[in-house]
């Protein structure tokens, strides 16, 4: 049996439902849906869209193998002419999407799904779930790259992830956002991410004297020990380093000590602290790293201050997102059989028909204002929706990593500085055309002629 990742059933049984219904009235004429954020959370003056490369996956491979058809038959709920229905069940449809690592801003789009009705609408609920994770990671891992000003940063996050997934793809997201690297193993051989390992306080603990500890690890990492000197007394364990090292440098050993790390108390203290003790024992080459709840606002106070720190382990705050652990986001229907579709819900409206947007830059290359147009609309600026898949077929193979990242480098370097900031900015400025302002006036007038005249079509022709 596939691993529950790769299973079809791993949706909202509503899609199911739906599909069940349209299938009972043969609609499955071309449907366009949009997936895009409604508003960014509090403080946030930017977001970062990841995870296309797991959406392409899931649409790729997408079926439902002999277990999924067996349990929706033994469940009782559909017609056996809907299951038999979903044996060649595949994605053939279009998908156009922000590359991975683009800035993006509320109401845009950032992945346009165009498929007939029954595929567009069943892979609602992986789709969000695949890119509303990635993009909330990948946008909280920004932030901490900005406040790390070029420091070393390291994925520590997977001991609190909300599962093994988000543990794997919070891994991917952050190296996408510029992390250097994680402590998940996995993300090596899944993503070729380089991976990062300390020691344990068990370590320390399991010996009788701390310096007995740091030999040991070092002998075992000659050329890349990090020792975790917090577990009794920071001081003292960072004189011991410095003995240690010199000691190493006597017996003519070929180990070299390479950071300490500090995972608990003022971090800014201590790392003075340490410092001082490490330069004054001829120790300047060993750097220190700092790890222990860590997030962009820690990192931002921790070098306003000045604190000599060379790199961070940054975990449990970004990879759940703590101060914002969601995004208001949606995955609506935007067209159908080449009519405009538009939601008109208070507070959840949306913007009807296929659209692109249009990004614009001053002279010096800053971004300076987007605009959400029609798909076909003559507007200058850098359409960035790109096209991915074609019937099907994917286009390009998708992006190596180390070049999402450059990507994703450029887009924060061409941000305004103010939304570079960690404070809240005045919102970028994100205009409608002119066309789609008339579209949308053009299916509400539509919509409500239509709805003046539902009460004496209803129960005409419900057979």
């Amino acid at each position: 049996m596939r691993h529950y990742s790769e299973s079809a059933l791993l949706t909202d049984l509503y899609e199911l439902t739906m599909l069940q219904a349209y299938f009972s009235r043969g609609m499955d004429d071309t449907a366009v849906f949009e997936f895009f954020v409604r508003q960014l959370p509090p403080g946030r003056n930017f977001l970062m869209a990841a995870g296309l490369a797991q959406v392409v996956d899931y649409l790729t491979e997408l079926l439902f193998d002999h277990d999924d058809l067996a349990w929706l038959s033994a469940s009782g709920r559909f017609d056996p002419e809907f299951i038999a229905s979903l044996i060649d069940f595949r994605f053939s449809g279009d998908v156009d999407a922000l590359p991975e690592g683009t800035v993006f801003f509320a109401d845009e789009p950032v992945i346009r799904i165009t498929a007939p009705l029954r595929e567009a609408q069943f892979i609602e609920s992986r789709v969000m779930n695949l890119l509303h994770y990635q993009t909330l990671v990948a946008s909280k891992a920004a932030r901490s790259v900005i406040a790390a000003q070029g420091r070393q940063l390291v994925d520590f996050g997977l001991r609190r992830a909300h599962g093994a997934e988000a543990a794997v793809l919070s891994a991917r997201a952050s190296y996408i956002a510029g992390f250097d690297g994680s402590a998940t193993t996995l993300a090596a051989p899944l993503f070729e991410i380089p991976v990062f390992g300390t020691m344990a306080h068990s370590f320390v603990q399991a010996y009788e004297y701390e310096t007995d500890a740091f030999a040991a690890f070092a002998q075992a990492f000659p050329h890349n020990a990090t020792l975790l000197i917090d577990t009794y007394d920071t001081e003292a364990a960072a004189q011991q380093v410095v003995r240690l090292q010199q000691w190493l440098q006597e017996e003519e050993r070929d180990i070299q000590l390479k950071a300490v790390r500090i995972d608990s108390g003022d971090l800014d203290a201590l790392a003075r602290q340490v410092r001082q003790i490490l330069d004054a024992g001829d120790c300047g080459g060993i750097g220190i790293f700092a790890s222990g709840n860590l997030d962009e606002y820690a990192l931002q106070a921790l070098l306003q201050n000045g604190a000599p720190i060379d790199g961070f382990g940054v975990g449990t705050r970004m990879n759940t997102s703590s101060d914002a652990p969601y995004l208001d986001c949606a995955y609506k229907l935007v067209e159908y059989a080449g009519q405009a579709r538009r939601k008109r819900s208070p507070g959840k409206a949306t913007w009807p028909g296929c659209k692109q947007v249009f990004r614009h830059y001053d002279a010096h290359g800053v971004m300076c204002g987007d605009t959400l147009a029609l798909q076909h609309d003559e507007i200058k600026g850098e359409a960035l929706l790109q096209p991915v898949i074609r019937g099907s077929m994917l286009l390009t193979p998708s992006s190596p990593l180390s070049q999402v990242r450059a990507h994703a480098r450029a887009q924060i370097a061409s941000l305004p500085p103010a939304l570079r900031g960690l404070d809240a900015a005045p919102p970028y400025p994100v205009a409608v055309s002119h066309t789609l302002q008339q579209l949308a006036q053009q299916v509400d007038e539509h919509q409500r002629a239509m709805a003046e005249a539902d009460h004496a079509h209803w129960g005409a022709d419900l057979g």
